[in-house]
């Protein structure tokens, strides 16, 4: 069972009690799947198979995967990482130089437009 199902499952359940990652993984990181395994899906946790099954519709934020996956951000971290040593994905540390990046910044606003 999931966080966002019930509410008496602790986050560090969901870590096995790690908060800290290995990569700098901001909320504007990308992280991208280059092929879906779905044999390897099954074996997943449900909240790790929920960030996998949403990165395979392409290249999301580690933001965008926290929200639509219903995951705490400081989870959603973790579990990417353990994701990525599996090699299920790939981090791109290095898709944006800086938070001011144009390509960023215009990611942001073309979000917050559909938003509204």
């Amino acid at each position: 069972m999931s966080v966002g199902q019930n509410p008496w499952v602790r986050p560090y359940v969901l870590t096995g009690g790690r908060t800290k990652t290995k990569h700098q993984l901001y909320v504007h990181t990308l992280v991208s799947a280059a092929h879906f395994d779905a044999r390897a899906a099954a074996q997943l946790t449900p909240e790790s198979r929920r960030l996998y099954d949403r990165v395979r519709l392409g290249p999301q934020s580690v933001a965008e995967l926290s929200a639509h996956c219903g995951i705490s951000l400081g989870v959603t971290r973790v579990l990417l990482e353990d994701l990525a040593s599996t090699e299920h994905l790939q981090i791109n540390d290095g898709a944006y130089d800086s938070p001011f990046d144009h390509r960023l910044l215009k990611r942001v606003i073309d979000g917050l437009s559909e938003l509204g």
